[in-house]
């Protein structure tokens, strides 16, 4: 599908736009004009809607925005499940030039209560689904809360809002929307995202490297309120005029393989935690998947052993890439046409990636060190965060806090996070490729490996497993696990503790959280 009206990319692929413009018109009102207005944009168990419904919707909603007091640059926090209501806010807000903050579902009120006060919205709306969490949030805020309603309420106002809505014309570069960050260091930094920044991720990496196009059916396990979601789930389908499955519930393989074989999705999204339980139901269950033609990671690196036991079992790839709420989505990834297991593969077009030491001087190739990135979809800045943006965006660089080193034909190999890799006999040691190899062990569901001291105070690795048959692992076990590290690795890089737990702790992204495990 050609490129919407007035938009381009450059021969280098950077995006070219107009002086003025609002982004939910290449993603929302276009489609009507170009004959989708009958087609599914958006599909659930309980209805279909289409891309003439979602214009209408869209218009409604900003509208009955605009009618409750709120004036353009004013903050819309929505804490509203995966369903069709989100689109109807999320581009409603844009288009009338309000900016949707839409935060992680899974939050508890003191988490809520933070953002709520620190993005200063003037209207909070909520699926009832949260109201336990969201409500009391609002109590501790007191007289500092803002206007709340939950989204049935707003819907039955956008009814009789008007269908009709000029866009709010905005420079490409001006505040659109906010993601706050998985916050898993720390308090959550609100990432502020420019109205150019879906369109850059949905060329470049939707399309250019994933080649999404109108006949795509696109699910995402990974939910709408974090970035990867929200180009999944939405803007992917939506700037190529595809469709959205969407499922409010949270994802088990029970319920993602229910969708895939209900609605027959070509591209699936999901996160190495969940492929690892798809995998391991499907050695119980077979299931129909006979409908994708690709699937991606993102979130977590995907061990090699995994990308091998889904193509076997599948015979489909997964295509595994690393990406930010920072930059918006992957910004290197694998394609269908080069692929390489157990890395992060190579940089989108468009985006460019360099790998700097402590002093920050690049590394040779083959070195470790820390990732820098330089995007177009790259956040503007923190709200409220001058230090932190000073700090993590320098001169058009993006400091992703990831550790990678690059192979001799240019793959990107993910190393962990820079705060978790190890210093074992004065050599840096990546947890990552411990835990690669672990999950290699049939036994192995999942793997996380962090430092310990040992007698003499000296940092080793330490294995802490979650296997795929519940229970707990056995000496005979560890000496296995052991075994195979030393066969498989350098031999100081072997775990020299194992520990079984029923789960490990993650981010909503299914990061593990290693700095929980450390002891």
């Amino acid at each position: 599908m050609a490129l919407p009206s007035g938009i381009a990319f450059s021969s280098d692929h950077k995006v070219l736009l107009p002086d003025r413009f609002n982004v939910a018109v290449p993603f929302i009102d276009r489609h009507v004009a170009e004959g989708r207005g009958a087609k599914a944009a958006i599909l659930t168990a309980r209805e279909s809607v289409t891309y003439a419904d979602l214009a209408d919707r869209v218009n409604r909603a900003g509208n009955a925005l605009l009618a409750k007091g709120l004036a353009p640059g004013d903050r819309l926090l929505m804490v509203v499940k995966d369903c069709p209501a989100f689109f109807y806010l999320f581009w409603g807000a844009i288009k009338a030039g309000i900016v949707p903050v839409p935060p992680n579902t899974l939050l508890r009120a003191e988490d809520y209560a933070y953002m709520t006060e620190d993005s200063g919205c003037r209207l909070a709306l909520y699926s009832p689904e949260f109201a336990g969490e969201v409500e009391p949030a609002l109590r501790l805020l007191g007289s500092k809360a803002p206007v709340a309603m939950t989204v049935d309420g707003f819907l039955d106002d956008m009814a009789e809002a008007s269908p009709a809505l000029a866009a709010r014309l905005a420079a490409p570069t001006e505040d659109c929307f906010w993601l706050y960050s998985s916050g898993s260091t720390g308090r959550p930094k609100g990432a502020v995202h420019a109205q150019r920044d879906m369109v850059v991720t949905s060329e470049l990496y939707g399309v250019r490297v994933l080649g999404v196009t109108e006949s795509d059916v696109s699910y995402s396990a990974a939910k709408l309120f974090f970035a990867y979601g929200l180009g999944n789930g939405m803007t992917f389908p939506l700037w190529t005029g595809g469709t959205a499955v969407l499922d409010d519930r949270r994802p088990t393989p029970d319920t993602t393989f229910e969708n895939i074989e209900r609605f027959r999705p070509s591209l699936y999204y999901g996160v190495p935690t969940l492929y690892a339980a798809q995998l391991a139901a499907l050695e119980s269950k077979p299931r129909n998947l006979s409908s994708l033609r690709a699937c991606v990671s993102a979130g977590e690196a995907l061990p090699a052993d995994m990308f091998r036991r889904w193509k076997d079992k599948t015979g489909t790839a997964i295509l595994d890439g690393i990406g930010s709420t920072e930059a918006l989505h992957i910004f290197i990834g694998n394609r269908l046409d080069d692929c390489r297991p157990g890395t992060s593969g190579k940089p989108v077009p468009g985006y460019e990636a360099r790998i700097l030491d402590e002093a920050g001087d690049p590394v040779p190739r083959g070195g470790s060190g820390r990732l820098w990135i330089r995007a177009e979809s790259a956040a503007t800045y923190y709200w409220n965060k001058p230090e932190k943006t000073a700090e993590t965006m320098v001169d058009g660089w993006l400091n992703t806090g990831d550790t990678y080193r690059e192979d001799p034909d240019g793959y990107f190999i993910y190393e962990g996070r820079s705060d978790d890799m190890l210093k074992v006999g004065g050599i840096w040691c990546s947890p990552v490729e411990i835990e690669n190899c672990l999950i290699g062990h049939p036994a192995v569901l999942e793997a996380a490996v962090v430092g310990q001291a040992d007698e003499q105070a000296l940092i080793k690795p330490k294995a802490i497993v979650v296997l795929k048959q519940a229970g707990t692992g056995s000496a005979a076990l560890t000496e296995e696990l052991m075994a195979l590290c030393k066969k498989t690795l350098a031999p100081y890089k072997y775990p020299r503790w194992v520990e079984y737990v029923a789960e490990l702790p993650k981010t909503a992204t299914g990061k593990i959280q290693r700095f929980k495990l450390r002891t």
